[in-house]
């Protein structure tokens, strides 16, 4: 492999990293013109590992703002991203896969009393989770884009909360 060779691999696996990272902001953020804009035009989401559905990116991206509205706070940490770039005899190509842990806690939103929001307090998570995604992505003109994700849900928490007598 020449050093220009490696630079532009290095190059590419920075880009994607940067492409994972946008993606857990934008859906922890609720940007979801930005978590679109991350997907290839025929992009797919697949979170029905996670008890969610699978289609089209557009039409994920509606569930998915609708669905978290549920959480007033979302934070994805995602980590032990494993980047796996086509290899063209030596010359990175125009696919990569990356599988990637992720961890998940997420706070209810709080239910408004007599028309009247409810304030902070607690800020304890009332639901966690940790698994693995999978995602494809493609080389486009605009740069690296998602052609899909899977969602490989291993494990959830949710906390039970004493009865109020």
């Amino acid at each position: 492999m020449t050093q220009r060779v490696a630079l532009a691999t290095v190059m590419d696996q920075l880009a994607i990293d940067a492409v994972i990272t946008d993606y857990a902001v934008a859906v922890d953020d609720g940007a979801w013109s930005d978590y679109g804009s991350l997907f290839t035009p025929d992009g797919r989401a697949d979170y029905r590992g996670a008890g969610g559905v699978e289609g089209p990116a557009a039409e994920v991206t509606q569930w998915l703002a609708e669905t978290m509205r549920l959480f007033s706070v979302r934070q994805h940490l995602i980590v032990n991203r494993r980047i796996g770039l086509q290899d063209l005899g030596g010359y990175p190509g125009d696919r990569a896969e990356v599988q990637a842990d992720y961890l998940n806690p997420m706070r209810l939103a709080a239910p408004a009393t007599a028309g009247v929001p409810a304030e902070g307090g607690d800020t304890a998570p009332d639901f966690v989770s940790g698994g693995r995604y999978a995602f494809e992505l493609s080389r486009t003109e605009p740069g690296w884009r998602i052609r899909s994700v899977v969602v490989h849900e291993k494990w959830r928490r949710t906390p039970t909360r004493p009865n109020s007598a």
